[in-house]
Order: C-alpha cells, then structure tokens, then sequence
C-alpha cells in the first residue's frame, strides 16, 4: 500500500469516526427530546408520528438510490416481518412508555446496554462460545441496570423502576430483531432491509395509534410549531439519517470498531438530560453507569489474538 493510499484510508477512517461521534451525541439527545414529548403526546401517537416521518426520509433515500427489492423469499420476508414487530414496534413502544415512566437520565444508562445484549444473543442464536470475560460482563452490566432501577425511593416495581424494566425490555426486542436480521445483509441491501423493517413496524404503531385514539383531532396531532420540530428532528436527524451514517461506518471501519462508539450514547444522554431537563445525578447513577459501561466493554470486546511467534 502506498504512502498516499494510507493517508486517504486515515482520512477516511477519521472522518467516519467524527461523524460517528455526531451521531453518537444525536442519539443521545434524543433521549432528552423524546422524553420531552411523553408531555404532550399519547405515547402510541408519539412512536406512530416519529415512525412515519422516518419512514417518508428512508422511502425518500431507497428511491433515490433505486433499492429495489427482487426475488424476496418467502423466508426472508417472515423475518423481515419478525423483525419489523420487534426492532420497530415492539422497540418504539417499550423506548416511549418506558421514558414517560422513568427519566432520561436512566434512559440513556440503560441503553448502553445495547451492545452487550446484541453480542450475548448473537451468542446464543449463531451457537457463539460465551467466554468468561464475555459472562463477566453481562453480570456487570446487568448489576449496573440492577443498580439505577433499584435506586428510586421504595425501588421494588415502583411506577419509575417499571419504566426502567420497559426500557430494559426495549433494549431486548431492539437487540433480538437485530440477530434475526444478520443473516439476510448478505444477500439484501442494507438500505432495504431498513425500509422494509421501518415499514411494518409503523404500520402496526399508524393502526394502534388510530385505534386508541379514534378521536383524533388537530390539536392533538398539532399541539405547536416546538412538539413537531422535535418530532421532526427525531425522526429525520434521529432514526432515518442517524441509523444510514451507522450502516455506512459499519461498511468502512467494520461492526467491532463501530460498536465501540456507542459507549458515547450514555455520556451524551446523560449530559443533555441534566442540561435540558434538570435531571439530577446520583451516586447510584454514576455507580450503575460504571457497571455498565465496565460490562459493555468485557461483553463486547474480542479477546487479543495471539501472533505466530508467541
């Protein structure tokens, strides 16, 4: 490799990484905007509209980029379908019942547990080797989760703890549709896999939202110019364009290295719901986010190879 090859490859790999950071702190935010707008809309309302907005810039994209899809097996698509329940409606449901019942501030915790999930059960559902390191670290992890549920006044399932346990739940079905989906990036586009999975599942959260509220009125569906254009930076900046530069990191640096950045989500989230929502930290918080973040890295960190001469 040339000396002008590998300055382009550093460059490239940089900037990747600068805008991974970017939406890292997005997704972060969005926390602290999405528990801004339980306030004012119907929880099923809210993951309906953020859906639909995100489903019109992703059909927008695979037009643009003409991501037909052809010769779908019935296989694949069941999946698809599988994965649409879970990674979107059953994900968006849990996300926005359980903010409106704890804070964003154990949000964003536990939504680091992200990765950790996502590499146990690729353990499980691809028959992977759970190694101690890798145990080791869902013990933390979950102890850390253990650590901000049980941290409110009368902890048990109290109505906080409950939304936590929500959020928690959310992780799991986000986590779960993601293993189903693993397998059909090698033969679909990624692009498509998305649209088709954003598809179902906000056409199940349009129906429940209009079934449980058949009264719907403009003032709700329009309650100001500041609920819509946080819904409209949830749902562009947020989910649709934040989860393209994701899929696009992944094709550059890799799934390991990318992974790593999603240490950052906490640290962002937790940041912007002291700022914006005068959330307060505790030391249980701060005692759980080193549980978690101490998990994460063990759970999804790939043991050193050793080299040939060692």
């Amino acid at each position: 490799m040339s000396v002008e090859t590998s300055n382009t490859a550093g460059r490239q790999a940089y900037t990747v990484q600068m805008t991974l950071i970017a939406a890292m702190a997005i997704w972060g935010l969005n926390v602290a905007v999405v528990k801004q707008l339980t306030h004012t809309f119907d929880t099923s309302m809210l993951a309906a509209l953020r859906m639909v907005v995100a489903l019109l810039v992703l059909s927008a994209i695979v037009l643009w980029k003409r991501c037909v899809v052809r010769d779908m097996s019935w296989k694949q698509m069941r999946t698809l379908l599988v994965a649409g329940v879970l990674m979107v409606y059953l994900n968006q449901l849990l996300f926005a019942e359980g903010l409106q019942r704890s804070t964003a501030t154990n949000g964003a915790l536990i939504m680091a547990l992200s990765p950790l999930v996502s590499a146990v059960l690729a353990a499980l559902m691809f028959r992977e080797t759970l190694s101690l390191q890798r145990l080791l670290g869902v013990a933390l992890g979950f102890c850390g989760v253990a650590a901000v549920v049980l941290s409110h006044p009368g902890a048990g399932l109290s109505h906080a703890s409950t939304g936590d346990l929500m959020l928690v739940a959310g992780v799991v079905s986000f986590a779960t549709g993601g293993a189903l989906v693993q397998r059909l990036a090698r033969c679909l586009h990624p692009l498509t896999i998305s649209w088709a999975i954003y598809l179902v599942g906000t056409a199940m959260l349009v129906v429940q939202a209009a079934v449980g509220s058949p009264s719907i009125d403009m003032g709700v569906l329009f309650p100001g110019w500041w609920p819509w254009a946080l819904i409209l930076f949830s749902g562009v900046m947020a989910t649709a364009l934040s989860n393209l530069l994701w899929n696009k990191a992944i094709a550059t640096i890799g799934v390991a290295r990318t992974a790593v950045f999603l240490y950052w989500v906490p640290v962002f989230g937790v940041l912007f719901a002291a700022i914006l929502l005068d959330e307060r930290l505790t030391a249980w918080h701060l005692a759980g986010f080193a549980a978690v973040m101490a998990g994460t890295f063990l759970g999804t960190r790939q043991p050193a190879s050793r080299s040939p001469d060692s």
